[in-house]
């Protein structure tokens, strides 16, 4: 047994079964009939999120999270560990019997302290009967076991069994694909786990997910250190051993990704391969007709939560509707964040040429804040927001004055000779000075493309100190002149001329806040200005971006060069940690034009990244709350929500 599991060599030689027929894969009555998708996943590493989510879907890109996102099944009731990872759901043979296998782990014992999987069977998609497969407590000669991971199922229909297959790691050894069957009751493994596939390199392969079609079956897997990507193998028998690979890597992204899935959408020839870019936050949909070539079709997606590694089965109107009347459906309304993955630094813009609302970040989740790239989200109603692309990638040609460094931008859109035009403010590192300098990009569009100015326009500090970050740009409604407001340490300001790509001479002020601490209004950077009944409101970042206490502080002024008269309670939005929510700041204002009712955007760090170890302050993710006043104008502190 421990011979069989272990050799990596031998595993590739192992018995073949005889039979005469072509392989197929029936498709019950009740499949045929399905109108609705259900989307079975978790949603992170601590608590509950290591347990199974429900959510729905008329159409197979639009979902809705069941049960306020919260669990449907309880995971110290059916595990060993007390969480469940990788849920992987299955529609029997019969059409009404569902089975589920998931990883059965908690990540926070170590991603190599999982011995088992558990095996669920259901008739309703509600009530489930459970049962833990410890592989290491079940077979003998398993004490180099490390970890059992990502179960799933598919029914063999020349054994006539529903086999289970999932990768396990032994020792030094590369992670290897195994299966076994599953009993008649789908309670136990039967028999010796085998291989199901190695790689012809004979390293690591995690994740896998089978799908049939033409005669094939397609494999979907991860290859794990070396290359870390989606490849696709291909077989006429499941156990022959013989899998024939693609050389290329099927994710459309060059972000680090796993758990992918893939399913056939409802009366179409589409499918649908789908994957977790775990680095970033954020689920990434793609779509094909031969599972070959794929293309990007996150535009046409939405989620009102955020899935880690899940499967997607159809399911029909009457089950819809149970599960519907079981735990109700979550509505699209505000929750935090709006944007999937990491992004910071959120700079809010209402068009007025489009009637759009569009928000430009910093890309995060990059160590060492090392992100290169600009990208733009537009929304209609500030609650659903579309990736609209790339806009500015400062190591490329596009920017040929900076190498890296992409941080904090700012946008406005001026009115000039009746036509609307963009200016896109940001900073980045410079190659000849190699430190941070602020450059402009301008565009007839608030999604470009933009067109980098050529050279940066702020290259150094007024006050022989600090980096030059965090532009901000403000055009007086009272004069109609612009002003850039940046800095690090210090805020600075200058008037724009009219051409808006550069300063004004002589007209540089330093007009930092002066005094206040940590804990209240000490300046760091950040600066953010409006205008509202006759007053100026200047908003900065107080404490480090990587700090649970960073927060905003605001004061006014009469003017828009100052000097600024701190407010009484400077606070607008601070850390809510029984909440789990942390550093919420760098924001941006946005006001619904033709009102009084004004929007806060701001980020935060990911509650999961708040040790030195994962990152502290460039796991960031983007947020929206109501920003109100007082009867006097001063700010109410915003009490920031999930």
């Amino acid at each position: 047994m421990k011979y069989e599991m272990k050799n990596a060599t031998l595993l590739l030689l192992f018995f073949f079964l005889t039979f005469s027929g072509k392989a197929a894969i029936t498709t019950s009555k009740k499949a045929n009939n399905c109108s609705a998708y259900l989307f079975v996943y978790f949603t992170g590493n601590n608590g509950d999120e290591e347990s199974v989510r429900y959510a729905i879907s008329d159409d197979g890109y639009n979902y809705k999270a069941l049960n306020n996102n919260k669990p449907v099944i309880n995971s110290k009731t059916i595990s060993s560990t007390g969480g469940v990872r990788d849920p992987h759901i299955l529609r029997g043979e019969d059409g009404k019997t569902f089975y589920m296998v998931l990883t059965d782990m908690v990540a926070a014992n170590g991603w190599s302290s999982n011995r088992a999987m558990i095996l669920l069977k259901s008739t309703d998609l509600i009530n489930w009967k459970s049962s833990v497969v410890n592989i290491q407590k079940k077979y003998k000669g398993q004490e180099d076991l490390l970890r059992v991971w990502a179960p799933q199922t598919i029914y063999d229909k020349k054994a006539g069994k529903y086999m289970v297959y999932w990768s396990m790691k032994y020792g030094e050894n590369p992670d290897v694909i195994y299966y076994a069957y599953a009993n008649k009751n789908f309670t136990d493994i039967e028999g010796a786990p085998k291989s199901l596939f190695i790689p012809q390199n004979k390293l690591s392969c995690i994740d896998g997910d089978i799908i049939y079609k033409d005669g094939l079956y397609h494999l979907f897997y991860k290859t794990e250190g070396h290359g870390n990507g989606i490849k696709k193998a291909t077989t006429s028998s499941l156990t022959s051993g013989k899998w024939t690979e693609s050389s290329d890597y099927k994710q459309q992204t060059k972000e680090s990704v796993e758990g992918s899935g893939i399913f056939k959408l409802i009366n179409s020839d589409k499918y649908i391969l789908m994957y977790d870019v775990y680095m970033k936050g954020k689920y990434q949909f793609t779509e094909s007709t031969d599972l070959d070539h794929f293309k990007v079709i996150d535009n046409n997606i939405s989620m009102n939560f955020h899935p880690r590694h899940g499967t997607i089965i159809p399911i029909t109107k009457k089950e819809k509707d149970a599960l519907i009347a079981k735990w109700g459906i979550t509505e699209s309304k505000q929750s935090n964040p709006i944007i999937p993955g990491f992004h910071a630094d959120p700079e809010v813009l209402y068009s007025h040429k489009t009637g759009k609302y569009y928000i430009y970040p910093t890309t995060d989740g990059v160590p060492g804040w090392g992100g290169h790239s600009f990208n733009v989200f537009s929304s209609t109603n500030l609650k659903d927001w579309k990736d609209e692309g790339t806009i500015i990638d400062v190591k490329t040609d596009q920017v040929k004055w900076a190498d890296g460094n992409a941080w904090a931008p700012c946008i406005e859109e001026k009115l000039i000779g009746g036509k609307y035009k963009y200016f896109f403010y940001f900073s980045a590192n410079s190659k000849e000075a190699n430190r941070k300098q602020i450059g402009v990009a301008t565009s007839d569009s608030p999604t470009g493309p933009f067109t980098d100015f050529g050279h940066p326009i702020v290259t150094t500090s007024p006050v022989g100190k600090g980096q030059q970050i965090d532009v901000d740009v403000f055009t007086d409604p009272k004069s109609g002149k612009s002003y850039l407001y940046w800095g690090n340490g210090y805020m600075a300001v200058a008037e724009l001329n009219d051409d808006m790509t550069s300063l004004k001479e002589g007209t540089t002020k330093v007009l930092t806040p002066q005094g206040g601490t940590l804990e209240n209004y000490a300046f760091r950077e950040a600066s953010y200005v409006f205008y509202r009944n006759g007053l100026y409101y200047f908003l900065w970042s107080v404490d480090d971006t990587g700090s649970p206490n960073y927060h905003v502080a605001y004061g006014t002024s009469t003017s828009p060069t100052g000097p600024i008269e701190v407010a009484k309670d400077p606070i607008v939005l601070i850390q809510d940690a029984k909440n789990e929510i942390y550093g919420p700041a760098h924001n941006s204002i946005l006001n619904i034009p033709g009102s009084d009712e004004w929007y806060i955007v701001y980020h935060r760090i990911n509650k999961n990244y708040l040790n030195k170890e994962s990152g502290p302050g460039y796991h960031r993710e983007v947020c929206i709350d109501r920003l109100m006043f007082n009867e006097d104008g001063t700010i109410k502190r915003v009490i920031p929500t999930n």
